[in-house]
């Protein structure tokens, strides 16, 4: 019988076996609890791993304001004189002891970007590597040396930009290891109906990281001074790296305290999608247009994402003029609004799968289609509503956070085509969409020589139209079902 609604699909043949409901009758393993399950910790480990991740990410971002001196911004003309300033007066004075560095707007554009120059390097030999030997080392010790390197930042800073630039390199090395690594964790722990609550738990802790970490940055450089906002992140790297090593496991079956009934569960719903051969099949995966529709996706969404992420502080205080204690909080906002996307469309992705018979397919279309074209909508509205204060905020708030709704379309969709090889697919879609991050702030530096507000539209609207392009090639040539190539058998499971 064939269902009313176009997302609820019968099996119709191999032909459309992406329209295929998920697991439609297949015998399914019954669900174990989540409370206190070894899945769910590993989920929330992971959570608060990549709150640190970003918190060391973005932290610069803020920082970089303190750290640049006012001279060299004013000789550079960067501030604009459009929109009014908007800050209140200050009660406490700003503590002048933080050390000023004479670094132009292109220097800060290469500052901001050379950590992508190292991230991009270990995307794909980290997928491999997590592939051969699991993630757990590999992600620990990832976010490890990115929080042993954040504790010498201001060193490098006295060094000279040069310094700088190599140590952020070095971060994003670090750095770069780690969504391959977890992503191939998943594929061994994430039963195919709690994917998406899994995996958009996890990634959200960047988000909240993001949330947290650009306010509390404003605040330290505020009242104490730049330097402190990477002794405090480094030292917290460093405590989630020690709780990581000791509570988690590469999977369910090397694991100290799981229940015999939910590594019966995550096993058994697993059972027909995973790969033992031991070669990467190379060819068939760089052959394979699904994951070429990741790449475009991931480019598109990351180049507005990083343009926000790593400039959105600079547009705070030069466009909108707000000082650095409430720039770090209002940059802050778009990301509160994400991350509560993020796990609330983790919670409806599963649930349009597993109660109302959506395909894998319809879903990540769907939400990769709100959360790409929405985005765009709104990033286009704030560049044109001049200085309206409260509107920019809104509008750059809900712009990030309909791009929550991604975290569970494009964003798993390596789980869905090849959860065996899932962390290598991650590597090679996270190599293109990194490239936005090196260039998008050198080339958004350069698209505002004089810091206008109809400059910073042409910024805003060149990231919408990439993101409108990739939303649109991951519906068209997408997939939902596991590859044939990504088998042992070479027949096609439903997942």
């Amino acid at each position: 019988m064939k269902s009313p609604v176009p997302c609820l699909s019968q099996r119709d043949g191999e032909e459309d076996s992406d329209n295929t409901p998920l697991l439609q009758d297949a015998p399914r393993a019954e669900a174990a609890p989540v409370c206190c399950s070894a899945r769910y910790n590993l989920a929330v480990l992971a959570f608060f791993g990549f709150f640190v991740l970003y918190a060391l990410r973005v932290n610069l971002s803020v920082a970089l304001v303190d750290m640049v001196d006012s001279n060299t911004t004013i000789a550079d003309n960067r501030t604009s004189k459009e929109c009014a300033e908007h800050s209140a007066a200050n009660k406490v004075l700003h503590n002048p002891i933080g050390k000023r560095y004479k670094w132009d707007a292109e220097t800060q554009g290469w500052i901001l970007g050379s950590f992508f120059y190292g991230y991009i390097v270990t995307q794909i030999p980290g997928g491999y590597v997590a592939s051969k030997v699991g993630g757990k080392l590999l992600l620990g010790f990832g976010i490890l040396g990115t929080a042993v390197f954040t504790l010498f930042t201001p060193i490098a800073a006295d060094f000279g930009v040069g310094a700088l630039i190599v140590l952020r390199a070095l971060e994003g090395l670090g750095e770069g290891v780690t969504f391959p690594a977890m992503h191939a964790m998943w594929s061994s722990w994430a039963p195919p109906l709690e994917r998406s609550k899994l995996l958009s738990i996890s990634y959200a802790g960047a988000q909240l990281g993001t949330v947290i970490s650009l306010p509390l940055s404003g605040i330290i450089c505020f009242y104490m001074n730049w330097t402190y906002v990477f002794y405090l992140f480094g030292i917290v790297g460093i405590i989630w790296f020690a709780l990581w090593i000791w509570l988690v496991s590469d999977s369910p079956e090397t694991h100290k305290s799981i229940s015999l009934s939910e590594k019966e569960y995550i096993l058994s719903s697993l059972k027909n999608q995973l790969s033992s051969q031991k070669s990467v099949p190379w060819i068939p995966i760089l052959k394979s247009l699904p994951l070429w529709a990741i790449v475009v996706a991931h480019f598109s969404y990351n180049w507005s994402f990083y343009t926000l992420l790593t400039l959105l502080p600079t547009y705070m205080k030069e466009i909108l003029r707000f000082n650095v204690q409430e720039n770090g909080i209002l940059s802050a906002v778009p990301y509160f609004g994400c991350w509560l996307c993020m796990i609330l469309s983790g919670q409806a992705a599963d649930y349009l799968r597993a109660k109302w018979n959506f395909s894998t397919l319809c879903v990540r279309r769907l939400f990769s289609l709100i959360g790409m074209i929405g985005p765009a909508v709104f990033l286009v509205a704030a560049g044109f509503i001049g200085c309206n204060y409260s509107l920019a905020v809104a509008f750059l708030s809900v712009s990030t956070t309909l791009g929550g709704f991604c975290s569970s379309g494009f964003s798993i969709n390596h789980l869905d085509i090849a959860p065996s090889y899932a962390g290598i697919l991650l590597g090679i879609t996270n190599t293109f969409a990194t490239i936005p991050g090196m260039v998008g702030p050198v080339i958004a530096k350069s698209l505002t020589p004089e810091n206008t507000i109809r400059e910073w539209q042409t910024v805003f609207c060149i990231a919408a139209a990439i993101n409108i392009f990739g939303a649109i090639f991951f519906t068209l040539f997408a997939k939902g079902e596991v590859q044939n190539w990504a088998l042992d058998d070479h027949h096609g499971h439903r997942n």
